[in-house]
């Protein structure tokens, strides 16, 4: 049974309004999307992380002493077969069961099918809507109102078409809540499901709209509340930045306020330094370092998963290339100098000084100019490149296809890209190393 807050006046106790944490897009124990995390240690980090910011999201509701949970689909991935991750959800979900919390979830496209929903058991506090629109009443919840929850799952994967009109009409005179996972009108990096407008959900007559899929928060509008949670913990770099969920009160009056909760434990962020007039190896390793630590100071989460990008003109330009593994290598100790930092990839664009990529006429200085402006630009090269990748891409499991990009375009451009970086690598090798000052 779902309680509302209750304040005590003079031994009474009055419902003070409705409270309850929004969230989307667990995704809890999917795949790990990026082959970059060769490191044990980070790896296990990183898959672990989800299942923490769950934690995190139900200690945050025994905490406030919410009334609810509600769940705006993809809680994990419709692929997953274990009853381990099934069990861990149940564990989690009994807890807010037996502090009289109820939760409130929906299906979207990753968790539409999952044989997890199917069967596993949960407490008869939890409602996971079916594909058909419904709504549960909650009784006296804000003032004398009540409050209606209403929902409707992904039956399939796909959902071409909007599911607002299926929806049951608002309840008039109570707060309606209602959960959809949908890409609105579309975003950057996610397909296309459940499409609807900003304004067609405005106008439908609920007082808050609980949104899941799209990965990235926003609070598209505040009356009546339309709010994308974002995903509560980052699994790649284009997921960086410091992750929540949303903490939801609805007052007597019906006034609606919306408080951001951090619940990532590990932060993705991009770190860029600059090595321009660094001659010197130990330099170099202390200025990123130094740009390290001070990413770290800034990091809300307690671990920060870096990608370093090296850039500038310094002449240990080739050595940074030529000895990638040892520079990772270097980088990843001034990380755990620091503490609670990772390295996910580093990177080098660094130019010779006065911008000359070839630092010296010569047959290397030929062979890397034959290579730029003949070999890259062939048509036979790209096809015997773009066949080399996709013979790659279809050895890796399916949750990793996309590395390569999201349609043809994006797949030219990351061939072109891992072209031109195969080039430089080769390049460096062949440099002179006695040209360049050594530890």
């Amino acid at each position: 049974m779902l309680l509302g807050n209750l304040l005590t006046d003079g031994g009474l106790s009055v419902i003070s309004g409705f409270r309850f944490v929004h969230c989307a897009d667990l995704h809890i124990d999917a795949p790990l999307k990026s082959l970059a995390l060769r490191n044990p240690e980070l790896a296990e980090l990183v898959a672990n992380a989800t299942r923490k910011a769950f934690v995190a999201t139900i200690d945050l509701c025994l905490e406030e002493k919410v009334d609810a949970l509600l769940i705006a689909g993809d809680l994990y991935d419709g692929d997953q077969t274990s009853m381990k991750t099934a069990g861990f959800i149940a564990a989690q979900l009994r807890r807010l069961d037996e502090a009289g919390i109820g939760t409130f979830g929906i299906r979207g496209n990753h968790d539409a099918e999952s044989r997890i929903t199917k069967e596993l058991v949960f407490p008869d506090s939890v409602t996971f809507f079916k594909g058909s629109a419904a709504a549960i009443p909650l009784p006296g919840q804000v003032g004398r109102r009540d409050v209606v929850v209403h929902g409707i799952s992904f039956p399939k994967p796909h959902a071409p078409e909007s599911l607002l009109p299926k929806f049951k009409a608002p309840v008039e005179g109570a707060i309606n809540i209602a959960l959809l996972h949908t890409s609105l009108a579309g975003a950057e990096g996610h397909d296309r499901y459940a499409p609807c407008s900003v304004a067609d959900l405005a106008g439908a007559g609920f007082d808050y709209w609980a949104l899941g899929h799209v990965h990235k928060r926003q609070v598209h509008l505040e009356k009546p509340a339309i709010v994308m949670p974002g995903i509560p913990q980052g699994r790649d770099i284009n997921e960086s930045g410091a992750k929540s969920v949303s903490l939801v009160t609805i007052a007597d009056d019906g006034s609606i306020t919306i408080a951001e909760h951090r619940t990532s434990t590990a932060q993705f962020e991009r770190v860029s330094v600059d090595l321009s007039g660094i001659e010197d190896w130990p330099e170099a390793m202390r200025a990123i370092g130094r740009k390290l630590a001070a990413e770290r100071d800034t990091t809300a989460s307690e671990h920060l998963i870096a990608r370093v990008s090296l850039s500038g003109a310094t002449s240990l330009n080739w050595r940074l290339r030529r000895e990638a593994d040892f520079l990772r290598a270097e980088v990843e100790q001034q990380a755990a100098i620091i503490g609670n930092t990772w390295i996910e990839k580093v990177s080098s664009a660094c130019s010779a000084p006065g911008d000359v990529t070839i630092e010296a006429a010569g047959a290397v200085a030929e062979l890397s100019q034959l290579v730029s402006e003949t070999v890259l630009q062939s048509d036979a090269y790209r096809l015997a490149a773009s066949e080399l990748i996709s013979e790659l891409q279809g050895a890796l499991p399916r949750e990793l296809h996309k590395i390569f990009g999201e349609d043809q375009a994006s797949f030219e451009k990351a061939v072109a890209e891992l072209s031109q970086d195969g080039a430089l690598d080769v390049i460096a090798h062949l440099h002179e190393a006695e040209q360049e000052p050594r530890i």
